[in-house]
């Protein structure tokens, strides 16, 4: 059987008295493209330090492709590439030099793609870095990743500063290098970003992974939002079973369904309605109501009943 791409068993990191990862058990199969979620301070930024070997784990393991993480880092990273949010280079390097640098540090390049890469980011690889942008630098080492063909990315805010063109060429990137059989370890808060290039959605919480699956899967963290027509008069639909937020209009009624859709249109069907609009929410709403409701949670009960 195919070793994971990554496999972390009980992965914890703890600085002093805070848990910045506690139990992380987590597996990216070859060829997913896995969406990695949170706040800042969530334990993103430690989970991929501990991938990479950058630090050391208080408890649990880390492998890519069956190899240990921090025992067999070096043979780890031949298999990787990373992108971090912020591209550290060197001024006084072209950008064509640099990509040069980074790919004898990795081993290997398709210099066909990289001169594809060179030309779909509209980089200039003869001006020196120091008089890049911060979109152009990022550039450079998108292009660095990309180029190795690694059977394993890792990306850390990826397009930070690209304009919505550049990140149009990212995603395109990311999608072929999933029918290449490449695995993608995407952190973003772009989640538009992440809706559109993810297999599956990782969402962390105060170092604990408190969400994992598809976006299919992860509609019961939020409502469907419905709109209804009528002809006639507008029925009350505020006693139906998981219905709320409801707000009529004119003819229209506009509410939030959770759970099953089938007491409301029971409740419309004798009701003169004339159109039906559903729309499933978004990975930004799902992200917003799991952050939402647990912070309803942990509140006292004074707060959360409006008292």
């Amino acid at each position: 059987m195919a070793a994971s791409a990554i496999r972390t068993e009980g992965l914890s990191k703890r600085y002093g008295g805070l848990d910045a990862l506690k139990d992380l058990d987590l597996e990216v199969g070859e060829g997913e493209v896995v969406g990695y979620l949170g706040p800042n301070g969530a334990g993103k930024t430690t989970t991929l330090r501990l991938l990479l070997a950058l630090i050391q784990p208080t408890a649990g393991r880390a492998e890519i492709f069956g190899l240990d993480c921090q025992r067999q880092s070096v043979e780890a990273h031949r298999l990787l590439a990373y992108v971090a949010g912020e591209a550290s280079l060197w001024p006084a390097l072209t950008g064509l030099e640099t990509l040069h640098l980074l790919g004898r540090v990795q081993g290997r390049v398709d210099e066909s793609y990289r001169d594809e890469l060179i030309g779909r980011f509209e980089l200039d690889p003869s001006k020196k870095v120091r008089a890049y942008s911060k979109g152009n630098r990022q550039k450079v080492i998108l292009i660095a990743a990309l180029m190795t063909r690694a059977d394993l990315l890792i990306l850390d805010e990826p397009t930070s500063g690209l304009d919505p063109l550049m990140e149009q060429q990212f995603r395109h990137c990311i999608h072929e290098a999933r029918d290449r059989g490449q695995s993608v370890f995407l952190s973003s808060h772009i989640m538009s970003e992440v809706e559109a290039l993810c297999d599956r959605v990782g969402i962390l919480r105060e170092g604990k992974l408190i969400e994992m699956g598809t976006l299919a899967e992860m509609r019961h963290l939020s409502s469907l939002s419905v709109e209804v027509t009528f002809d006639g008069v507008l029925p009350d639909l505020s006693g139906v079973p998981g219905v709320s937020a409801v707000h009529a209009e004119g003819h229209v009624v506009r509410c939030q369904v959770r759970g099953s859709a089938e007491p409301l249109l029971k409740a419309i069907a004798t009701s003169g309605a004339t159109r039906v609009l559903s729309r499933e929410p978004s990975l930004e709403e799902l992200f917003l109501a799991q952050y939402g409701r647990k912070s309803e949670e942990e509140m006292p009960a004074a707060e959360t009943s409006g008292n």
